[in-house]
């Protein structure tokens, strides 16, 4: 007989309103919530923290839709070609396509691109120094994670769209806008369709060259391959996840920074701070309030409560980072606690693949920012700072800033 889930009704909208209140709530409550999602179909929360790190790790919990009870989930109505991505694969696909991509983001390879993206920082804060003011998220945070991504990838300046517009009409669709989706669904498509069959007509030395041999078949002997629509819709996640998540990263970093000015002149004056400084932001305000969504292969207990098989699962990293049986005081941004084993950028075989890089680049994001602009402030009222309405992304609309 199934263990119920304990009832603490809760409305959804509250996770976006006051995401760290009602986590703290439902973390009091019991450790997993029944709840009805958006769309009208149950999903089930975990919100603690050492139910969560087991569960990103359990191979019973499926990232793959097909294991999904029939009429249980609707997700990103994607196509194929951008739909066979590691965020809906087990393995083993998921442990082969990540062995192929996984090089380009090692520390070591990452390291490499600390003078780049220092040279792209210094160029963005360039452009926007002799006014005094600006969008930090248009004119900074968002064009740094897309130029650097764009450059691991080897998409042509030429080439490089509004990106950010696809992104949000995925994540939180306009409902004014009924076919936005679709519409960014479709110009995503030409987009990689297009990119690919340029990188076959004429390689370069980048990551989507070296993915297009790999599909092609000059990788050598013996070697794994990919098939047309695991090519597409790995660059789709490339470019898709390494923009996303790293620019709500850095936002929401130099927002708690405004929001502590006395942590900010202690890194302005001791930026070998910066590395360990990003990790506690990652734990205190992270870009991703949940895992990728998870379906039980079989019945499967969790804190207690048994979770049907096929049944939509949600792990909360945003309230297991502030579980305090698991973190000192976790509501206060203290840049000299303990913060190992946050799980900000996931745990398991499933972690954030840009990891490094992500940490890198917000590194080196605040590190320009406060050494250029030592008088840097809100440009504004705080309760003016607005967050998109999402469940799936913390992340700013704008941040407008003055120096």
């Amino acid at each position: 007989m199934p263990n119920p889930a304990p009832s603490a009704p809760f409305d959804i909208g509250a996770l976006t309103t006051d995401p760290y209140g009602t986590y703290a709530r439902l973390r009091e409550a019991g450790p997993v919530h029944r709840f009805t999602g958006p769309d009208g179909r149950p999903a089930w929360l975990v919100t603690r923290y050492e139910d969560v790190r087991r569960a990103l790790a359990d191979p019973r919990l499926s990232l793959d839709k097909r294991n999904a009870t029939p009429g249980n989930y609707s997700g990103f109505a994607l196509p194929p070609a951008l739909d066979v991505n590691l965020l809906n694969m087990d393995p083993p696909d998921h442990t082969r396509i990540r062995r192929l991509v996984v090089k380009a983001f090692t520390p070591g390879r990452v390291e490499k691109l600390r003078e780049p993206v220092r040279r792209i920082a210094g160029e963005l804060l360039d452009a926007v120094e002799a006014e005094g003011r600006t969008d930090l998220l248009a004119s900074y945070a968002g064009p740094l994670p897309i130029t650097v991504i764009c450059d691991l990838l080897g998409v042509p300046q030429e080439q490089r769209l509004d990106f950010r517009a696809w992104t949000d009409a995925l994540i939180t669709p306009d409902p004014a806008r009924p076919h936005q989706m679709k519409e960014a669904i479709g110009n995503m498509m030409r987009f990689y369709t297009g990119l690919i069959a340029s990188k076959r007509a004429a390689p370069g030395d980048d990551l989507l060259s070296d993915l297009v041999a790999v599909h092609d078949g000059d990788a050598g002997d013996g070697a794994d391959r990919l098939s047309e629509d695991e090519l597409s819709s790995l660059a789709f996640l490339i470019l898709f996840a390494g923009y996303e998540n790293t620019v709500h990263l850095i936002a929401n970093s130099v927002l708690a920074l405004l929001d502590h000015p006395a942590l900010m002149d202690s890194l302005r004056a001791n930026p070998a701070g910066l590395g360990a400084a990003v990790e506690e932001f990652m734990r205190w305000d992270g870009p991703a309030p949940l895992a990728i969504r998870r379906f039980p292969l079989e019945n499967v207990e969790i804190g207690g409560v048994t979770v049907p098989a096929g049944e939509t699962v949600l792990l909360s990293l945003a309230s297991a980072n502030r579980d305090p049986h698991h973190f000192s005081e976790p509501d206060r941004l203290d840049l000299n606690r303990d913060r190992s084993g946050h799980l900000a950028l996931g745990h398991g075989i499933h972690h954030c693949l840009g990891a490094p890089l992500a940490r890198m680049e917000t590194e080196i994001a605040l590190a320009a920012l406060l050494e250029r602009f030592p008088g840097l402030t809100l440009d504004g009222a705080r309760e003016d700072i607005a967050r998109r309405p999402s469940v799936r992304a913390r992340g700013l609309i704008s941040l407008p800033v003055r120096w």
